[in-house]
């Protein structure tokens, strides 16, 4: 099916564009009150994400309300530890828990390379129903983990503001290390296949966790992944998002990708020189910066938007949208970059 609104494609792959596209992260969710009733009418985040025909309709939603380039799939990232054979719950207000982790040589016999299509089939329904009532209007953004932020859920059990017990493993037993973050790897390339597959038309990788790790270290457990699973993804456009790693810019830049995605910490000017003019940057406003009135999130838009200029751009916030922020000021931020 042609894309009556192709920006975000055409963008990511450096061809010309009439205007910048935008879209946000975390746009499907609790900013929306009409995500909010959706959510309500079950159990939790995990029956909303395994639900397909819900999954789609808060996928689509942001479509339909905000007026964004393009549609995110709605799920999660911690899909993937549970098809390789750890499951987690959504704890409310504390966020991800695993029962058990991943720590010992039989822990890891214990997991398997998980397959996109029969561990995670309601991902694929979610995207295949999504496909049919987008109706070519913009494109749909599957994604996934990185592997270092999948391997510190898995070992740490939940989120930390240290990763302590995962970052403790890569200086102890390196060769575990290397050998979950493989298995978490192999897992990820089949579930991006499939998400492929089923219509996904870009997929991006999200290293939530890349920040706590120093130079030397992201490079060996962490690019390392990455750069396998950006030499395998070769159907579709890959944007790869790495928060807080700064100090990577160089090397990201040389990643078989299209799109970069950057954090608000990171200078715009500073970051296009380190990653160069071949690859698209994605971002970066502060997410807070949203919490303006009108003519502030106008005014800090149109700033990030003339740093960017001359440069291939994907307009999208530093990190995920807050969740108390008002949509309005959302629209507001869409609408000065569709103008700009």
């Amino acid at each position: 099916m042609l894309l009556q609104n192709d920006l975000l494609l055409r963008a990511a792959r450096g061809e010309k564009t009439e205007r910048t596209p935008v879209w946000l992260m975390r746009q499907a969710g609790r900013i929306l009150p009409e995500y909010r009733a959706v959510r309500e009418s079950v159990s939790g985040f995990i029956e909303l994400a395994q639900t397909p025909e819900l999954a789609a309709e808060v996928t689509i939603q942001p479509v339909d309300l905000l007026g964004v380039d393009a549609a995110i799939i709605f799920s999660d990232i911690l899909v993937i530890p549970e098809a390789m054979g750890l499951p987690y719950e959504m704890v409310e207000k504390r966020g991800p828990w695993f029962p058990n982790t991943v720590r010992s040589e039989s822990d890891l016999k214990k997991l398997r390379i998980a397959e996109g299509d029969n561990d995670l089939q309601y991902v694929m329904d979610a995207i295949q129903i999504t496909k049919k009532n987008l109706n070519g209007r913009v494109p749909l953004i599957g994604f996934a983990g990185a592997p270092w932020t999948i391997f510190a859920y898995m070992v740490e059990g939940s989120g930390s503001k240290t990763f302590s017990l995962s970052r403790e493993k890569l200086y102890r037993d390196p060769v575990f290390s290397h050998q979950l973050l493989q298995l978490i790897t192999d897992s990820t390339i089949n579930y991006l296949k499939a998400q492929i597959r089923a219509g996904a038309d870009l997929v991006q990788l999200f290293d939530s966790w890349a920040g706590i790790l120093g130079p030397k270290q992201y490079e060996e457990f962490s690019l390392k992944y990455i750069s396998q699973i950006c030499d395998a993804i070769t159907e579709v456009p890959v944007t790869v998002f790495a928060k807080g790693a700064f100090f990577a810019r160089e090397a990201l830049g040389k990643l078989s990708c299209e799109t970069i995605g950057l954090d608000w910490n990171m200078g715009i000017e500073e970051s296009s020189a380190l990653i160069g003019p071949s690859k698209t940057l994605q971002g970066n406003l502060d997410p807070a910066a949203l919490y303006g009135n009108p003519d502030q999130v106008r005014k800090a838009t149109q700033d990030m938007m003339g740093q960017f200029r001359g440069k291939r751009h994907i307009a999208n916030l530093g990190h995920g949208v807050y969740p108390d922020i008002d949509p309005e000021m959302v629209k507001v931020f869409i609408q000065t970059v569709k103008e700009f």
